[in-house]
């Protein structure tokens, strides 16, 4: 029995990590919860139940005797590498290649892993991106850089801040206080003509998309709590953004 026990709580700690990395890394609520239960399924454990929000998970077994779980979750960012390599673990344990123990150290692995992209690159792409959103918003050529370059530094300000500062409004609202600011120095200064373009385009890369789609999608699954609680989000992220460009534009 002692040897049931001991197991059952193993395959609760293998569970609950896949769902925090998952849920950490920006995954559907729906997908969580699926991996955690297909886990415990396919270690033998069939009456399961999984509940969360984005700040908390809630797992719980009732064989071979009731036992739950809670794990906080306090720092969520965009990763889908991180959901890829949970996704394809949950997939060899369904398979039977894998055991509890080394389930729980390929998560662990995982877990510990970084950002697999360099900073230079991140800020590169951003650059690249709203520079790119700028010729889609039918923008002309001479202002690609000055959105490349106002969209660049924002991310990195909204980045740095955020390590500094664990309010996540803030920091998007500096970053664009930096985007606007830098437009508007780029215009002054004959670099860039017209504004509005350039501003929009900049701040593309702070815009919360997948956190709207999650929003939707959890919407739409019935998973209303969660659902509410990404849209709130995305909705503070974008009156940040939003507010952040106002202050900048009313000094104007």
């Amino acid at each position: 029995m002692e040897d049931l026990v001991q197991r059952e709580h193993e395959i609760m700690k293998v569970c609950l990590l896949a769902g925090q990395i998952m849920l950490q890394s920006g995954a559907e609520t729906y997908r969580v919860e699926d991996t955690m239960v297909r886990i415990a399924a396919s270690f033998g454990v069939d009456k399961t139940h999984s509940y969360m929000t984005p700040t908390g998970l809630i797992f719980s077994m009732e064989d071979p005797q009731p036992i739950t779980r809670l794990n906080r979750i306090s720092d969520r960012t965009t990763n889908l590498h991180k959901i890829d390599r949970v996704n394809s673990v949950s997939r060899r344990i369904s398979k039977g290649e894998l055991t509890i123990t080394e389930a729980r150290r390929e998560l662990e692995n995982i877990q510990r892993t970084g950002d697999i992209y360099p900073l230079w690159l991140r800020l590169l792409m951003a650059a690249l991106a709203s520079g790119c959103f700028l010729i889609m918003f039918r923008g002309i050529w001479p202002d690609f850089l000055p959105a490349a370059v106002a969209g660049g530094l924002g991310y990195y300000c909204t980045l740095m801040l955020q390590r500094m500062i664990p309010v996540k409004f803030f920091a998007e609202f500096s970053g664009a206080l930096a985007i606007g600011l830098c437009s508007i120095l780029f215009v002054k200064f004959g670099f860039g003509q017209d504004l509005d373009i350039i501003v929009i385009s900049s701040v593309m890369p702070l815009v919360p998309g997948l956190l709207i789609t999650n929003a939707i999608r959890d919407l739409m699954a019935g998973h209303l709590v969660s659902g509410l609680s990404k849209g709130a989000e995305a909705f503070i992220t974008s009156f940040a953004i939003g507010a952040g460009i106002a202050f900048m534009l009313s000094f104007q």
